[in-house]
């Protein structure tokens, strides 16, 4: 196993939210399974445009069907990250190994994906009664970052890198410290 977590996408249908999702994928360790069909080619240019080069450090795999995908995680726990799902992602203890699997952002997951896991793995996120849903990408970063702090960050800083220059009235000032003063001059 080279992630904590796995998240797998099945049957994407925007090619920017696929590429966000990889993108973060690569900045948390994620690894990343795609099930064929995806509604757009792998060689699409919003996909490209949102991963920009990260998917060079995500580990994504594409699959032809659910079966190959659950075929090649044997042994592993899978969690239908569903809108209604009867326990939140917080209410959930992931374990090393764990996979989120998430669906179209049209029609959610197929009822085979879904039967295929058991319904205590159904998760969803907290949302305002009466809405319908979140955006694909939103709702895996939400999960895959929540299952990431419960097993400690591992491979990764919960305080995230130094930035070189900070921002101010949307202007980069070169050569501060954290708090936004300035380094090196007098």
């Amino acid at each position: 196993m080279s992630s904590t977590i796995t998240v797998i996408l099945v049957h994407p249908s925007i090619p920017q939210n696929t590429g966000n999702i990889i993108r973060m994928c690569a900045n948390t360790g994620t690894d990343l399974g795609l099930v064929e069909p995806c509604a757009f080619g792998w060689e699409d240019a919003r996909l490209r445009r949102a991963h920009l080069d990260y998917e060079d450090y995500a580990d994504v795999k594409r699959f032809p069907s659910w079966q190959a995908c659950v075929d090649h995680y044997p042994g592993r726990r899978f969690f239908a990250v569903e809108t209604g799902g009867p326990n939140t992602v917080y209410e959930t203890a992931f374990q090393p190994g764990d996979i989120l699997v998430l669906g179209s952002e049209v029609t959610g997951l197929p009822e085979d994906v879904l039967a295929s896991i058991p319904v205590e793995n159904y998760i969803s996120l907290p949302m305002v009664p009466g809405n319908r849903s979140m955006n694909l990408g939103n709702a895996t970063a939400v999960a895959v970052f929540e299952a990431w702090r419960q097993l400690g960050f591992p491979g990764g800083s919960s305080r995230g890198q130094a930035m070189p220059f900070a921002f101010t009235n949307g202007m980069p000032l070169p050569n501060v410290d954290s708090n936004g003063n300035p380094i090196g001059e007098g």
